[in-house]
């Protein structure tokens, strides 16, 4: 029986032996591969290319422009430490051109950070785009600080490409809009989107109150603060300046009307005349929302706050009293409701900086307001 046994395992271990060394066999994946060829799958005629969109043409079409524009701006600002020594700390942002002889319009928290002052202009720089990135110093010109607006000038060596500006008054929401910046130092980024909403109020870390701003779903990140927002036809109609939430963009950012812009540039143009200063905040009410204020149903720029002994204050405007919840908004309420400046209709909230845009301190403007039902004229010796 052992011998059996030993001669029978004899056999199967040689039948093994032979089998894998003298026959030649290998053993196999239990699956094998769909394709054994050794053609690869993407053999045979190239695949054509696929025509471009008219919308991706567009994209094209403006970027190949507009970047050309948009520079890239740095800054060092100063601030105190735990042990009160003044340490640098350096600030990354975008800017556009604005004409050929190198003004750029940015945000003023890029060229001053956060509720800090620029030391001296010694610590701005500009980077042109471009495969030479030609760096500037640059020089504040004029400076917006209540809404986060600044022009700076550059002195270039030779003619430069610029933006042309927009009317940010018509936009609608869903209209296509560009973005172009350096996101976290990223040169000449593109994204693009619609306008989500108009008319919002945001808050920065400063707690500045920014209103009326185009909030849209292209992508803003930290470093597109200043560059242009674009419509279709590759005009400014935004300054690109803030995102909700701490970090990145979840497609929900805001842009500054550029129509708020040109207000500053009209005083700049001016040629050093002082802006002046009526010293109220206002909110633009119409419709239902003026009904439930028990305001006119045509609206207009709702007197929210009147700064102490500004001209306001001292021509007797008056500023909201109290708050009502109309739907699920605590609304102020109670101030003086603007409903004519000098004249004129308003129209929007434009029609206030525009109309201070072409006076001079010490002149005056006429306000025709709605208070306690009735509308009656009020003079204010501009400051």
């Amino acid at each position: 029986m052992k011998l059996r046994t030993f001669f029978l395992a004899a056999i199967l271990v040689g039948g093994f032996i032979y089998l894998t060394s003298v026959a030649g066999w290998r053993f196999r994946r239990v699956f094998q591969p769909l394709h054994t060829s050794a053609a690869p799958m993407w053999s045979g005629p190239a695949a054509a290319r696929a025509p471009l969109s008219s919308d991706e043409k567009n994209n094209i079409e403006i970027y190949n422009t507009a970047h050309l524009a948009t520079v890239n701006i740095t800054s060092v600002v100063y601030e105190e430490s735990w042990f009160f020594q003044l340490v640098p700390r350096r600030g990354i942002g975008s800017g556009f051109l604005i004409d050929s002889e190198g003004r750029i319009l940015t945000n003023h928290h890029v060229i001053a950070g956060e509720g800090r002052q620029l030391r001296d202009d010694g610590q701005l720089q500009v980077t042109l785009p471009g495969r030479d990135q030609r760096r500037y110093s640059a020089k504040v010109v004029a400076d917006d600080t209540a809404n986060d607006l600044a022009l700076i000038q550059i002195t270039p060596r030779s003619k430069l490409a610029f933006l042309r500006l927009g009317d940010s008054e018509g936009l609608q929401v869903g209209q296509k809009v560009l973005a172009i910046g350096n996101p976290f130092g990223l040169q000449g980024t593109l994204t693009t989107g619609v306008i989500s909403s108009l008319g919002r109020t945001i808050e920065d870390e400063g707690e500045r109150r920014l209103e009326d701003m185009i909030q849209t779903d292209a992508a803003i990140n930290p470093g597109n603060s200043g560059g242009p927002l674009l419509d279709s036809g590759g005009s400014v109609i935004g300054i690109n300046t803030a995102i909700y939430g701490p970090g990145g963009s979840i497609g929900i950012g805001f842009a500054i009307p550029v129509n708020r812009a040109k207000t500053m540039l009209a005083w700049y143009q001016a040629k050093g005349r002082p802006r002046p200063r009526l010293g109220v905040d206002i909110l633009p009410v119409s419709g239902d929302l003026a009904e439930e204020l028990e305001l006119p149903r045509s609206g207009g720029l709702l007197i929210l706050q009147v700064e102490r002994g500004s001209p306001a204050y001292q021509a007797g405007l008056r500023g909201a009293r109290r708050s009502v919840i109309v739907g699920n908004y605590r609304i102020p309420a109670g101030g003086d409701l603007i409903v004519a400046i000098d004249g004129q209709p308003v129209e929007g909230r434009d029609s206030l900086s525009n109309a201070l845009s072409r006076k001079r301190p010490g002149e005056s403007i006429e306000l025709t307001i709605h208070r306690d039902g009735r509308s009656t004229k009020v003079r204010v010796d501009l400051g």
